[in-house]
């Protein structure tokens, strides 16, 4: 039973069958260091595992490729074979024994496909750089409009090309489920494929696919449909967008909650609001990036679209994420970078609004060691306190 003491950060949270034990997320972040073929590998097992043994509640796998030409990098993950089940189960087992949920986000990259981690600059490879990796590699999208200058024009993609594409979300789906993964989330934003057919800038079709909103929405709600009806009824699923895509006139707000209203009568459980990035000139929008820039995203689609909302961006500590859920801005708190600087960010913020001081819910393996020097710590920070004060080096 839920304290009613207990922050709202670590209230646990029930969505379909699957109880989340607090609404700290760990965002899907790109790690461009795949195995062979695509597959997870050890890199994967530490760097999703520490998010576990940090406290977060639901911890979700990078960007992960419906088919080996979707892929952002060319060392992504993917879900368009079977051998690429087993590798990701031993990390849901991980997750799983060390007390969270764990979900994956399929994509498909688009016209945006191919491009260089970000250590290496980032940039859009060319089309020879991509053929010299030997594998199937292509840039489709619904018109033949450039990301940028720097990418190259991309195949528009004809009817029969779009239920090819459907498919493969069906199977990348039927695989996560085989993984064990507790949480699947669609990936509708960024500039990728399903983004770029939503934006008029990007999509220029004349068929059903474009012109119209209703039109321009269809893949996104055929997609979220097929694989509502694949996901297992008692798992949940969430759709990540870009709630305002950048541009001027393209893709705004107003339209995220339109598509989400229309996401949720499908079956989606979860808006995950981010924004921008349709193309090179998007990446960074001419938006102040304040402390929890998106959060007003999150806010308007939850309160007008009647669905629950995941913010994220920029929020950076425990009191600043339990303000946010306090005032009913969003439903779970999405932290990325941040929890890379401190994958104990949960277990911190915890501490922060004066939960869990006696360690209980972290790992006992690690717990009893701190509540052992906890006493040691209290006394020694007194004592420094006491003498900065006599000498008047705290003023």
């Amino acid at each position: 039973m839920t304290s009613p003491h207990r922050p709202c950060l670590f209230q646990p949270l029930r969505i379909r069958g699957i109880e989340i034990k607090n609404r700290v997320v760990i965002s899907p972040m790109c790690q461009h260091s795949a195995e062979e073929r695509g597959c997870a590998g050890a890199w994967h097992l530490v760097h999703l595992g520490k998010f576990a043994l940090g406290g977060a509640g639901l911890i979700f796998v990078e960007s992960t490729a419906v088919e080996p030409g979707a892929r952002i990098g060319v060392r992504d993950v993917g879900l368009w074979s079977d051998e690429q089940v087993a590798p990701f189960r031993a990390i849901v087992d991980f997750v799983h024994q060390n007390g969270a949920a764990i979900g994956v986000q399929i994509a498909h990259a688009g016209r945006k496909a191919g491009s260089q981690a970000l250590w290496e600059g980032g940039r859009a490879l060319t089309m020879e750089q991509l053929r010299e990796t030997g594998e199937p590699w292509r840039r489709i999208g619904p018109s033949a409009l450039a990301a940028g200058p720097e990418w190259t024009v991309p195949d528009a993609l004809s009817r029969s090309g779009i239920a090819e594409i459907r498919q493969m979300f069906i199977a990348a789906t039927e695989r996560a489920d085989r993984a064990g993964f507790d949480v699947l989330e669609l990936h509708f934003g960024h500039g990728y494929l399903v983004a770029s057919f939503l934006s008029p800038h990007s999509n220029r079709r004349d068929d059903h696919y474009g012109g119209s909103r209703d039109n321009r929405m269809r893949f996104a709600l055929e997609v979220a449909r097929d694989v509502r009806a694949t996901w297992p009824q008692d798992k949940p699923l969430f759709v990540r967008i870009s709630a305002v895509d950048g541009t001027e006139d393209g893709w705004g707000l107003d339209d995220s909650v339109i598509l989400s209203r229309a996401l949720k009568a499908i079956g989606v459980d979860v808006i995950d609001c981010s924004s921008g990035g349709l193309s090179d000139e998007t990446r960074n929008m001419n938006v102040p990036r304040g402390l929890g820039f998106q959060v007003p995203l999150a806010e308007r689609i939850r309160r007008e679209a009647d669905v629950l909302t995941q913010a994220v961006g920029v929020i950076l500590d425990g009191p600043q994420a339990e303000a946010i859920l306090q005032e009913g801005r969003a439903d779970l708190i999405a932290v990325g970078r941040e929890a890379l600087y401190d994958p104990y960010w949960p277990h911190h913020a915890a501490h922060d609004l004066g939960h869990d001081l006696r360690f209980d819910d972290w790992p006992i393996q690690h717990g009893p060691w701190l509540a052992k020097r906890a006493p040691l710590i209290e006394k020694l920070r007194s004592a420094d306190n006491s003498a900065r004060r006599l000498t008047g080096s705290g003023r």
